[in-house]
């Protein structure tokens, strides 16, 4: 199944699930998109016909026009997955709407069709424990936008099949992204476990007065992120001592040790502390200026997607 384009049905097609389709349709693979809300699907293929150009202004996908020519609206979710190998399944983020999509899934799409979940948090035990399928459910989250970020997360429930993780790395990579496999379950998988372990330390640096939002941000952008985009952290300190990661705990993790006993509080996300971090961001959330943030944003990832794939190390 891996080894060739195959079908497969998308299941919700906001933000992820558009990106997701053109991750698919651009690799080859026939695409069906289903949602429940009829505006948000009927708007879907041109948004990701546009996607598409956008990849293909930085060489990362050949034929935007023939990829979009793979994708189609299906009137149904019994039609969309029709005869499938695969769903990507990107529902409302609680358990019952997971719960209630997976189960319709499990009824629906072929026995051998793998069932997978975007879901940023949720661990699969949490909605597909009764499911007669269940051996073929999992998690596969993405980063957004997946289209330009490649990394997903792989975590199967306790009763997941170890076959369904393998053919669901097999197929990710074959679409083009960089699966990495969650040994057990935990809530937030491994990403957003990292993330947050960042966030709160920036909402408590800001919150607190020791910097500016501004500022916090260049420090992450102009700073950490930099060597991030090629490194991750244990590359990153096995070459910052002479002697590797033996050297660099020896030498280093004295103020780390201090750091982890004093880690930043639940309540850095409440007020009066979010009031502040607030308050210290210049910026109001208009819809012109995230539109505008989020094209640049695609464009310079698109770009140093380009960059990366040129690399080959």
């Amino acid at each position: 199944m891996a080894e060739k384009a195959g079908q497969v049905a998308i299941v919700g097609v906001g933000l992820i699930g558009r990106a997701w389709a053109a991750v698919f349709a651009r690799a080859g693979w026939t695409v069906r998109l289903t949602d429940p809300h009829a505006p948000t699907l009927a708007a879907a293929p041109e948004l990701i016909t546009g996607e598409l150009a956008g990849l293909a202004r930085h060489g990362l996908v050949t034929d935007p026009a023939a990829a979009a020519a793979r994708i189609s609206v299906a009137p149904n979710l019994a039609a969309a997955v029709d005869g499938v190998d695969f769903v990507q399944e990107n529902g409302p983020e609680t358990v019952e709407a997971k719960r209630q999509i997976f189960s319709e899934l499990d009824r629906l799409a072929p026995p051998q069709a793998l069932l997978v979940s975007s879901t940023s948090a949720i661990v699969a035990s949490r909605f597909t424990e009764r499911l007669a399928g269940r051996a073929r459910c999992l998690i596969g989250h993405p980063v957004n936008p997946p289209h330009l970020v490649p990394l997903v997360e792989l975590c199967g429930a306790p009763w997941t099949s170890p076959d369904a993780i393998v053919q669901a790395r097999q197929i990710y990579q074959a679409v083009g992204q960089v699966p990495i496999t969650v040994r057990r379950e935990i809530d937030g998988f491994i990403l957003n476990r990292l993330q947050g372990a960042l966030l709160a330390e920036a909402f408590r640096l800001v919150g607190e007065g020791f910097v500016s939002a501004e500022d916090l941000d260049h420090t992450v952008k102009d700073g950490l992120g930099l060597r991030w985009s090629f490194l991750g952290p244990f590359e990153t300190i096995e070459l910052n001592a002479p002697g590797g990661i033996p050297d660099y705990c020896a030498r280093y993790t004295g103020f780390y040790k201090q750091l982890a006993a004093t880690p930043a509080r639940a309540d850095v996300y409440e007020s009066p502390n979010v009031d502040a971090v607030i308050a210290a961001w210049p910026h109001t959330p208009a819809p012109e200026r995230i539109a505008r943030l989020t094209r640049r944003r695609n464009e310079r990832l698109a770009a140093l997607a380009a960059h990366k794939a040129a690399q080959h190390d």
